[in-house]
């Protein structure tokens, strides 16, 4: 398999507030106004537990619709546990409706081999920061 990159943009738009370019879509980046920021936007550490939760999700329904199998009421939420200025832990918790006889602990760990942001975040991959 090849490697690819994806890049995603970000500006400052002054305050505390990115506007974002991913995927041709764009997205604002805030803090809240307790903090300085204007809440234009989700918080960064918001977007990145936004990221573990909408990707878990989609893995998830990719595991089950791989298997035939109908799910409903799909909901995955994602929490960080702050210690200073990092997450120190995360926790995922996945909520379905699912026919009878069906192992919805089994679709959740077929979702963990494919769910690229939680395998990367257990990876714990390096950080380059460039100067241009």
């Amino acid at each position: 398999m090849a490697i690819t990159e994806r890049t995603v943009h970000s500006r400052w738009a002054g305050g505390l507030r990115a506007d974002v370019r991913a995927g041709g879509h764009d997205l604002v980046v805030d803090e809240p106004e307790s903090v300085g920021g204007t809440n234009a936007g989700p918080q960064p550490t918001e977007l990145l537990l936004a990221a573990i939760a909408s990707c878990f999700t989609l893995a998830v329904a990719w595991s089950a619709g791989k298997r035939g199998i109908e799910l409903s009421d799909l909901d995955v939420a994602a929490t960080g546990r702050y210690d200073g200025p990092r997450f120190t832990s995360f926790r995922v918790t996945v909520k379905a409706a699912t026919p009878p006889g069906t192992d919805l602990d089994a679709l959740v760990a077929a979702a963990r081999r494919v769910c690229y942001v939680t395998r990367t975040l257990e990876g714990s991959p390096g950080i380059e920061i460039v100067v241009e």
